[in-house]
């Protein structure tokens, strides 16, 4: 296995930017690339948080150790950022994935010399997670999986470090946090810890259709779906949702508002604001991935729904950068396309 470096404290205190949303209220993006910042290598995602919280967990329980492999089913952020997690921690690592997966994110997991089991997208997500059962099963001793999808290390980083960090950032000021559900770890941990900070509304959000392209996202709607134990209902004060098309516009609309004017950052995280404004952008443009577009649109339903005044402040997490999509229509069509 290939030695790879990863600087865990780059985890965390990520940036606070403000978004130009056509609602009253002020709206904040998080933006999470910046976990696992280097300058070499750029970013990762908002997965890093819970990849390290993982694998600490089944380190303090001893479930994991150096002789046992890491694996897990993913749509590609979790994967990639356990793969590079793991891999710098001498683990070997493999990953299962949808054979449809983003070049960027199969080629980040690849990057980190973890092996990578593809699996023919057209069977559905719940394919990916049953083949890596198989695995397991075929070789009990030989696996460990994290289970970012029962795992309350996925819920309990966000609550630890994330709701913190919002409300930090904020000055105590947020109202509003929007979050989309994949895991529904990031919204419910998340939620629970701006709960306990004070009076926010935490309002989540599922695609609108079962074959949707938001990546990242899960299709929960109706009861023939997998449910996530990491995804807590009682903890949303509101849910919401949010069309592929709309989703995909919304993100092509925050590149073009920041075509020619300066981000607004409110706060800069652990990093200093040169290096902020340096990788907000990709080739000089403000690019987001597809589940940050939905984020805005969730944003604009919110409004319709119950109406923001100018009083509130809304945050959403800016989950990934939209470099990573470079091969799927959200790049080609909404952001380089014409009009």
């Amino acid at each position: 296995m290939a030695e790879t470096t990863v600087d865990e404290s780059t985890i965390g205190e990520t940036p606070l930017v403000e978004l130009a949303v056509d609602v009253p209220a002020t709206v904040y993006g998080k933006a999470e690339w910046f976990n696992l910042y280097t300058a070499d290598y750029g970013g990762g995602s908002v997965k890093s948080r819970i990849a390290r919280e993982m694998l600490d967990g089944a380190e303090a329980r001893g479930d994991l150790d150096g002789d046992r492999t890491v694996i897990e089913p993913s749509s590609g952020n979790t994967g990639s950022e356990l793969a590079r997690v793991a891999t710098a921690r001498g683990y070997d690592v493999e990953i299962v994935v949808p054979d449809d997966a983003s070049s960027g994110k199969v080629d980040a997991i690849r990057d980190a010399d973890a092996e990578i089991h593809f699996v023919d997208a057209d069977l559905g997500y719940d394919a990916v997670i049953e083949r890596c059962e198989e695995l397991i099963d075929e070789h009990p001793e030989r696996y460990y999986r994290p289970n970012q999808y029962e795992n309350p290390d996925n819920p309990g980083a966000h609550e630890r470090t994330t709701a913190p960090e919002i409300d930090e950032a904020t000055d105590g000021e947020v109202t509003h946090f929007v979050a989309g559900v994949g895991t529904g770890g990031t919204v419910t941990g998340t939620g629970r810890g701006l709960h306990d900070c004070g009076d926010v509304e935490v309002v989540g959000f599922e695609p609108a259709n079962p074959l949707h392209a938001i990546d990242g996202l899960k299709y929960l709607r109706s009861g023939d779906q997998y449910h996530p134990e990491t995804y807590d209902e009682s903890v949303l004060d509101d849910k919401l949702y949010v069309d592929t098309e709309a989703a995909y516009e919304r993100a092509r609309e925050l590149r073009d508002r920041f075509q020619d004017r300066e981000i607004p950052i409110r706060d800069t995280g652990q990093h200093d604001e040169e290096t902020v404004r340096e990788h907000l952008r990709v080739d000089g443009q403000f690019v987001v991935g597809t589940s940050s577009g939905a984020g805005v649109q969730a944003v604009h339903q919110l409004h319709e729904e119950e109406g923001l005044d100018a009083e509130d402040v809304v945050v959403i997490p800016l989950c990934d950068r939209g470099d990573k999509y470079a091969d799927i229509p959200l790049w080609e069509e909404y952001l380089d396309g014409d009009d």
